[in-house]
Parts: structure tokens; sequence; C-alpha cells
């Protein structure tokens, strides 16, 4: 499924969604000029590697053991995996942003991405393949969609007979199909780990931390309106 637009209008402009959106791709065509061994000593140093994170329980004071968790999420390993994370960035993280606040979106963000990279390293703790990519984050706003925007509607190309066919969908069909499909992916990936080229865990991880925090967060401001 391919999304275009939704049919909610922010209140407020969205500066740090696009701003985000902007980094990744000045980041990625930063990376479109380096060579395949540059290209691998950055994934390998800013990329999650699970199993360097076995020395988080020896030396978890050191920063540079930690730092992977936020930048491995401004990088990406060709332009259909960066094109994919920017468009639901675009589409889903301005209504967001409009309702967490600018400051409150950005920590948003890289929270649901660390958490996302935390579920794959929980996932795969033996793994030594580097994992990269913003849709921990991504699946972060997403979960957070579901709970602020349930009533939606998300204008989508779905494949029918092999043609992508515009359908508008309820926000909620369209993410509880879209996490379906994660899980889905992720059981399929567990049964033949070799085959796995996506970390499906960060997708779930992500979205579920987005999820609980905007859960949260309605919760609270209706308990301060209550007040």
């Amino acid at each position: 499924m391919i999304p275009l637009r939704d049919s909610v209008r922010p209140r407020t402009y969205p500066f740090v969604n696009y701003s985000l959106i902007l980094l990744n791709i000045a980041i990625f065509f930063y990376m479109v000029g380096l060579g395949s061994e540059e290209i691998m000593q950055l994934y390998t140093s800013y990329g999650v590697v699970p199993q360097r994170f076995a020395l988080l329980l020896e030396n978890p004071a050191k920063p540079e053991l930690w730092l992977p968790l936020l930048s491995s999420m401004f990088l990406h390993g060709g332009w259909f995996h960066l094109l994919g994370n920017m468009l639901y960035l675009w589409v889903f993280g301005n209504n967001v942003e409009d309702r967490l606040g600018h400051a409150g979106y950005l920590v948003f963000y890289l929270l649901a991405g660390a958490a996302g990279g935390i579920f794959h390293v929980a996932a795969n703790p033996l793994s030594t393949v580097p994992t990269i990519g913003a849709s921990g984050a991504v699946a972060g706003i997403l979960g957070a969609y579901l709970i602020f925007y349930p009533g939606a509607r998300v204008l989508t190309l779905v494949p029918i007979f092999f043609i992508l066919t515009p359908i508008e969908l309820p926000a909620m069909v369209f993410l509880f199909i879209w996490f379906l499909m994660q899980l889905l992916n992720a059981f399929l990936a567990g049964v033949a780990p070799g085959a796995q080229t996506v970390a499906w865990w960060a997708h779930i991880g992500g979205f579920v931390v987005g999820f609980i925090i905007a859960m949260l967060v309605l919760i609270w401001s209706r308990l301060v309106r209550i007040r």
C-alpha cells in the first residue's frame, strides 16, 4: 500500500517534520558520493549492530555504544528505502507534529526510532548485520496517528489485479493492514531467518511504542481538561 495523502490538515506549519525529511535526503545524497567501502564503514559505525549491544551490559556509560540507536535512523540503503520512509513521514508526520508540538514531536521521533532499534536487537541478539533506516521512527508516527486521528481517511494506491488503484481507506483500516503485514513478515522471517533483509521487529517496536506514548498523551490531556 502506498499512501498519497490523508484527510486531516495540520493547524501549524510542520517545520520539524519537513526538516527531518530534508536531513534524511541530504545525508543520503552525501552517501551517494561515497565509495562502497566508505559506505560500509558508515553502516558499521553508525548502524545498529545487535551483537555489539552485548557490550552495553559491560559498559553502559559509553555514549558511543548508544549513538547508533539515533544515528542509524538517518541512514538509508537505497532510493526505494529512502523514498518509502520519507513518503510515510510526509503523509502522517505533519499531523502528529501538530498534536505533540514541535519540540515534543522531535523527542517522540527519536524515542520511537531508538525503541525500534532496541526491539530489533532483542529479536536478533546475535546478528552482526548493521541495521539502518528511519522505519522505526516512522512506525512510531503511525502508531501515534492511530490514536490521535482514528477517524481520518487515507488516499492509498492499492494493487488490484496488478494495477495500482487509488482508494480512500479509513486510517484505522490502513494502519491495521500495515501492522498486520509487519507481524506476518516478522513471523516469516523467523521461519527463514537467512532470508531476512528488513528489520520487521523495528517496525513493530516503533509502532507499539508510538501507540503507547500517544495513548498516554491523550489520557493526560483529558485529565488536564477535567481538572
